[in-house]
């Protein structure tokens, strides 16, 4: 795919400096895997992702918006077009009373911690997801029976032709790991929460508790993408990969976690392909055990 035009002109409409290009993704995800991008930015602001959205557009080149790669598995061929990282630009957190907005690049531990410090509850179940609020609010993350759909209210995003736009309360169409952004190359600028007032001890009592339930089931000392797959109705998918015997199964570089059946971890130089063939095996061995079908709550994207 030729880019000559579109760098061209995207370097008179950005700061050069922020277009690099060949960059190895496996240095921007948590699974350490995946090939090179062909131009990677990280954008330094709203109107700079604005401009590139409508110059990829205009020279039909795809894009793809991550932001700390924590819920990715990139293609071992890597990605053709331009991937934008908002992780280390859009990352501010303000807070208003009770309300509290962050822009998508935000971890959501820092806006979990950013809410005890305020003395504002409902944010705990967040506060060891390690992901950001962007890709947080595309797949309504959860754990320990919170979810996002619980506390935003309202989120401003980049619909695809680069206009600027807004959803509130039930127009985020929140589900099971889903809402309105999934599937689709809205960019999500900024949410907001809505959250109660609570007594500081007690919330940080509570964050402190969930974190040491996540350090004590999960591996978190080997590279991972977090839970691989959706929790199938009325099963946990952790305990039917265990049951299968699956247990510390490997494919190359890839293992399924000897700690928690439900996440791969890469035990070594594993490959994208490893994985998807770790994948591959685990949903054959519980279909054919169990009757129960897994669906991949990973995000996996690049060239196949």
């Amino acid at each position: 795919m030729g880019y000559k035009k579109f760098i061209d002109t995207l370097k008179e409409r950005i700061n050069s400096e922020d277009i690099l290009l060949d960059v190895p993704m496996k240095n921007h995800t948590s699974f350490k895997i995946g090939g090179n991008a062909d131009i990677f930015i990280e954008p330094s602001s709203v109107e700079e992702i604005i401009e590139i959205i409508k110059l990829s557009n205009k020279y039909n080149v795809p894009y793809y918006i991550i932001g700390n790669g924590s819920n990715l598995l990139i293609s071992d061929k890597g990605i053709r077009g331009v991937v934008l990282k908002t992780f280390n630009c859009l990352n501010n957190v303000e807070v208003f009373q009770n309300i509290i907005e962050s822009q998508s690049g935000a971890l959501l531990s820092k806006t979990a911690n950013l809410a005890l410090n305020n003395g504002l509850k409902g944010l705990e179940f967040a506060s060891g997801i390690p992901g950001t609020l962007g890709g947080a609010i595309v797949m309504n993350a959860g754990a320990y029976s919170g979810e996002m759909k619980d506390v935003i209210i309202e989120t401003k995003y980049i619909d695809e032709d680069g206009e600027i736009c807004k959803v509130v309360g039930d127009q985020h169409q929140f589900g099971y790991r889903t809402s309105i952004f999934q599937g689709t190359k809205k960019f999500i600028i900024s949410s907001k929460f809505q959250l109660e007032y609570g007594d500081p001890v007690d919330i940080k009592a509570k964050m402190q508790e969930l974190n040491q339930r996540r350090r004590d089931k999960q591996p978190l000392e080997f590279p991972s993408a977090g839970s691989v797959f959706r929790r199938p109705e009325g099963y946990y998918a952790g305990k039917l990969i265990e049951d299968s015997d699956l247990k510390g199964y490997k494919l190359g570089g890839a293992t399924v976690s000897t700690k928690h059946c439900g996440f791969i971890v890469n035990t070594g130089e594993a490959t994208a392909q490893d994985v998807l063939d770790l994948i591959e095996h685990i949903q054959k061995t519980v279909k054919q055990k169990f009757d129960v079908e897994l669906k991949t709550e990973v995000k996996m994207i690049g060239e196949r």
